[in-house]
């Protein structure tokens, strides 16, 4: 009888036909795949993957999460479909349809995931793309649904020898009702333990940071509850950039693929993290691409890095992240230094969280009724992102497994993550995610702020060259 947690149902509640919750991923394979033969896969396998065979159960009124509730005739003509590129089948070509299908939302009356066959690529390839609503997994149990569809050998492995499990069924209307109520009853209480929860970190959360004397209040609360150590966060303001604002309806989709070795050789040339070069390359390429677009501005964009709570020891299905902020130095023009300023700010970050998990907006989540919560986050995300954005860029790095991997006996050759722009997180998306000695990278943007998503994606390669040819002295 498995229910949305309130985070989860936040990604419902926020899609609009602008904001749209879909996390992807397009695998390119060496071959053709057919159609039938995957579907014969997912027939295997879907009943050990539970976020595929699930679709949503609202309550009454709205005045509860949904439930979830087990489809056990899964239509998957409806959801394994397949496309054609016309020749010359080119990359371009297979990113255009990429971002139409990534635009569309999913259908909330069955499970929220579709897989397309991309027929026709060139050089004897083909595409896979699956996208699944971000209410049913975060990016870690986004990359365990694809590990459910691959295999290590060419031959699929047989299915697990246990037998699935099967979830029981949600309660009836009126006991979701009842449940509802009950809930609504304790939502002040719950308000108010996470606001003498949620004083020390103040600093943390978008937006709110940036009200006045909140960095100060939430320093003395640190130190009042004895949390003196923890390091304060620098002042974040977001600077306006042409991807800052309401997004609209369309989206561009590139990707690129980057040498895991010269991405380490950089990381061991510096003494810094595999994450550290990473954001470094993102901070080199939207400094570029800015320059080019109406000026760098004086002072660091505002990125949102996303952080896997289950790594803090929180187990359970759904959604277990949450969002930092860090400081992303486009405006310093040395790539050596800029590295130096990514080092220095991702060590803040992480020191902090480790001191302080930030599950604030979990936490805030549940303290709101369930009835409130969809107007709510529209309505601020609406606000908050004609007015004050609090981030302008999102950038994720997910690390994935160094062996090749086969889908129906075909070899996985890349993978592209592709993911999620808001109003509030501006107008690109910058995920990589590493696999068999490749980083693979994912830029989403909105269509109508960055035009030309192939040009910052571009722009990743000459970053990683600058730090690749650079001096090997990072300043302290």
């Amino acid at each position: 009888m498995p229910q949305l947690t309130a985070l989860d149902a936040q990604f419902l509640n926020v899609e609009t036909a602008t904001n749209v919750a879909n996390i992807a991923g397009l695998a390119i394979l060496a071959g053709d795949l057919n159609r039938a033969d995957l579907q014969a896969l997912l027939e295997r396998r879907l009943p050990y993957v539970p976020a595929l065979r699930r679709r949503l159960a609202p309550v009454p009124f709205g005045l509860d999460h949904p439930y979830w509730v087990q489809e056990d005739d899964l239509d998957l003509d409806y959801h394994v479909r397949e496309i054609g590129l016309p020749p010359p089948g080119d990359d371009r070509q297979l990113a255009d349809q990429v971002s139409r299908l990534h635009a569309r939302r999913l259908d909330r009356s069955r499970p929220l995931w579709e897989i397309y066959l991309i027929h026709n690529l060139s050089g004897g390839r083909m595409g896979l793309y699956t996208k699944i609503h971000h209410a049913a997994v975060d990016g870690i149990g986004g990359a365990d649904v694809l590990a459910a569809l691959l295999d290590t050998t060419p031959e699929p492995a047989p299915p697990p020898p246990a037998a699935p499990e099967r979830d029981e069924p949600p309660p009836a209307p009126a006991e979701m009702l009842a449940r509802g109520l009950a809930r609504l009853a304790l939502n002040p209480a719950q308000a108010v333990r996470f606001a003498a929860a949620a004083v020390p970190h103040l600093d943390e959360i978008p937006v709110v940071s940036r009200l006045p004397g909140s960095r100060l209040l939430s320093g003395l609360a640190r130190r009042l509850a004895g949390a003196g150590g923890a390091p304060g966060l620098p002042p974040l303001p977001a600077p306006r950039t042409p991807f800052s604002g309401p997004v609209s309806q369309h989206r561009r989709f590139a990707f690129v693929s980057l040498p895991l070795e010269e991405v380490k050789a950089v990381r061991k040339a510096f003494g810094v993290t595999v994450n550290d070069v990473v954001m470094a390359v993102c901070a080199g390429a939207l400094r570029e691409w800015l320059a080019a677009h109406g000026g760098v501005p004086d002072h660091p964009l505002v990125a949102g890095v996303p952080f896997s709570l289950r790594e803090a020891g929180v187990t359970g299905q759904g959604n277990q992240v949450t969002i930092m902020t860090a400081p992303l130095a486009v405006h310093v023009e040395d790539p050596v230094a800029r590295l130096g300023e990514v080092r220095r700010a991702m060590h803040l970050i992480k020191d902090r969280f480790s001191l302080a998990p930030a599950r604030w907006l979990r936490e805030f989540s549940e303290s709101m009724p369930a009835a409130l919560m969809g107007l709510a986050s529209r309505s601020a995300f609406s606000l908050v992102g004609e007015t004050v954005p609090p981030i302008n860029v999102i950038i994720s790095n997910v690390p994935g497994p160094q062996l090749p991997l086969y889908v129906c006996g075909g070899l996985l050759l890349t993978h592209y993550p592709v993911s999620v722009i808001t109003d509030v997180s501006g107008g690109v998306n910058i995920t990589a995610f590493s696999y068999n000695g490749s980083l693979d990278i994912g830029v989403v943007t909105d269509r109508s702020m960055v035009p030309d998503a192939w040009e910052l994606a571009g722009d990743l390669r000459t970053a990683l060259d600058d730090l690749l040819n650079a001096e090997t002295t990072l300043p302290h």
